[in-house]
């Protein structure tokens, strides 16, 4: 697996987390159908990967994992963990949890589109970080915790796995152009 697939199978993972991990905030008959379709879809993600990885992957960009990307996600866990120590025990505010965490991963994707020149991965960091601070105002409104879960958990999964299709989908035309002799 090279390192596009990497990230993406990485962006995957993490979408299907945030879906499943914040489903349960739904009554259960929208809850059990949600993560039902998130795990299906991560599934046939995977396999679209797993295609992908056996042909040439015409992207142009290769995904790096060095020191820049390290210090992005070093200081996404720095800040994400500070933030969470600083809401639930300073503020006590741990309803905001949701969507500081949604909040600091859309921020990390600001700092990887620099690492990765790759301008596109901004839409998905407005995209998430958007996410994350209307969770935020919402907990802070002491909205329901449904509500909070949805903005904040279930629609950054949504835009973590549509960007990962989006990413195979726009890499089919050149794959299958790599494949013709």
């Amino acid at each position: 697996m090279h390192t596009n697939q990497t990230g993406r199978l990485i962006g995957a993972v993490f979408g299907l987390v945030f879906v499943l991990a914040n489903a349960g905030a739904l009554p259960t008959a929208a809850a059990i159908p949600l993560r039902v379709l998130a795990i299906l879809v991560f599934l046939r993600l995977f396999t679209a990967m797993r295609r992908a990885g056996a042909t040439a992957d015409g992207t142009t960009t290769r995904l790096t994992f060095g020191r820049g990307y390290r210090l992005v996600v070093g200081a996404e866990v720095v800040v994400g963990l500070g933030g969470l120590f600083v809401l639930a025990r300073v503020l006590h505010v741990p309803q905001a949890a949701i969507g500081w965490i949604a909040l600091v991963v859309g921020l990390h994707f600001f700092g990887l589109a620099v690492v990765w020149r790759m301008p596109s991965v901004h839409v998905m960091a407005a995209g998430l970080t958007a996410c994350g601070a209307a969770g935020l105002a919402l907990a802070r409104a002491d909205a329901p915790h449904a509500a909070v879960a949805t903005v904040a958990g279930i629609a950054p999964g949504v835009l973590l796995l549509s960007a990962v299709a989006w990413t195979l989908k726009a890499s089919k035309p050149a794959v299958a152009a790599a494949g013709r002799p």
